[in-house]
């Protein structure tokens, strides 16, 4: 049997254990065992698993008095760069989610603006993020797909949840989704052969949301809504995009009432983000990053979603949508560095245990957590780290344990490509 995995990680994890002790510290070695049951896959990935985002944060973007995000954005990313076509080839393909803060800001110049300008976005410190609604312009559109066609990346795009909204007295957002520049941008996009992996609906309005949030109810609504527009102007097409949601944040009860209105089929993929290191300028952050017991504060929403999935009898399956692990577009020196390999190397091995099909790296390129640097695009070390993740680790999940100390974290895989009796 061929199994990919447990050295890759482990190793990394042991280097964790040594960091913090210095290098004029005495070394304490410490024992374990680790045992893997390759009699049979405890749960299964996609072929696609590695998935990164780009986001739509114009360059007037900051935090905490520091500008990350450059030129890094939709609107303005430079698609003719040969180091980033060439980082993204290399994945062969990757998967990216076009999404983000202002996605549900986002309107489509694809014909149904009523005479109104194609603008983008405009700093405004009373808007909502700090930001006048934006634009996309077909032409822009035309290109983003030119880079995607050439570069072989798969494409989730992330659609505006808000347009139609009415605000509600206890802050949420109220009414139907109004779908119709939704709608045209996707036509636009048939009528072109672009290829499109999927279509997600909204960018953290679930549970108490993230600014603002819808009902579940009104959601789940939404979303047939949603699958009904797709099935119609795909209907000629030998294969249809899934169709994703909600792209936020876990919350039990809200996750449930979503996926039971949905079922069976409605609803290809269920999408939650994971900021669980907290915001990007807290001083702590190698700590956590390093802290078993921060680290493992995320096995109960893989395995409450892994339970709730399991349980109601559907067909949706669950994807981390987006992770930049600190909020705020990170931090530099350290969500950009090499130690941060260590929370993500954990995520992947974690989330894959727990039956989760892709995971999405905040961001390919863009603020202080890019698998690229925002200026260079040369590739941090998480950049590696999921490229080997990728064209090392198969889809089957194997049961794996390791006793001894906590700072060492073992995962298993069958090897991509192997030919074994068990994988």
């Amino acid at each position: 049997m061929a199994v990919a995995g447990l050295r890759f990680l482990g190793a990394a994890w042991l280097l964790a254990a040594l960091l913090p002790l210095g290098a004029a510290a005495a070394v304490t070695v410490a024992t374990g065992q680790a045992a893997v049951d390759g009699r049979r896959a405890v749960a299964a990935t996609a072929e696609d698993f590695v998935c990164a985002t780009l986001d739509w944060w114009p360059p007037d973007k900051c935090d905490y008095g520091t500008c990350a995000w450059g030129r890094a954005g939709l609107l303005n990313l430079d698609l003719n760069n040969k180091v980033l076509l060439n980082a993204v080839r290399a994945f062969s393909p990757l998967k990216l989610r076009l999404g983000g803060t202002l996605q549900d800001k986002v309107v489509y110049g694809s014909g149904d603006l009523a005479g109104r300008p194609c603008t983008p976005f405009a700093k405004n410190a009373s808007a909502p993020f700090g930001f006048t609604q934006g634009c996309l312009p077909l032409r822009r559109w035309d290109e983003l797909n030119a880079f995607f066609q050439k570069s072989g990346a798969k494409i989730v795009f992330g659609l505006n949840a808000l347009n139609g909204r009415v605000p509600l007295p206890d802050g949420s957002m109220g009414g139907p989704w109004d779908s119709t520049n939704a709608a045209s941008l996707i036509r636009y996009t048939v009528s072109r052969g672009y290829q499109i992996h999927g279509w997600e609906l909204g960018n953290e309005l679930s549970g108490k949301g993230v600014g603002t949030r819808i009902g579940a109810d009104q959601y789940a609504a939404d979303v047939i809504a949603l699958k009904t527009i797709v099935d119609d102007i795909y209907r000629a097409s030998p294969s249809k995009p899934l169709v994703l949601a909600p792209g936020g944040f876990f919350d039990p009860a809200w996750f449930t009432e979503l996926i039971v209105k949905t079922k069976p089929n409605l609803l290809n993929v269920i999408t939650h983000h994971i900021y669980s290191l907290g915001p990007g300028r807290d001083a702590h952050l190698i700590e956590k990053i390093l802290n078993p017991s921060v680290l493992d504060q995320m096995v109960s929403t893989f395995s409450s979603l892994q339970g709730i999935l399991k349980s109601t009898g559907t067909s949706t399956v669950a994807w981390v949508g987006e992770a930049g692990g600190a909020y705020n577009s990170g931090r530099h020196l350290v969500t950009d560095a090499f130690v941060f390999s260590f929370w993500f190397l954990d995520q992947f091995g974690m989330s894959a245990k727990y039956d989760t099909k892709s995971y999405c790296r905040q961001t390919l390129v863009g603020g202080n957590y890019g698998l690229l640097n925002t200026t260079t695009f040369q590739p941090n070390p998480d950049y590696y780290s999921a490229l080997l993740w990728h064209r090392l680790m198969g889809t089957k999940v194997l049961a794996t344990t390791f006793t001894g100390t906590n700072k060492v974290r073992a995962y298993a895989h069958c090897a991509r490509d192997s030919e074994s009796l068990y994988c």
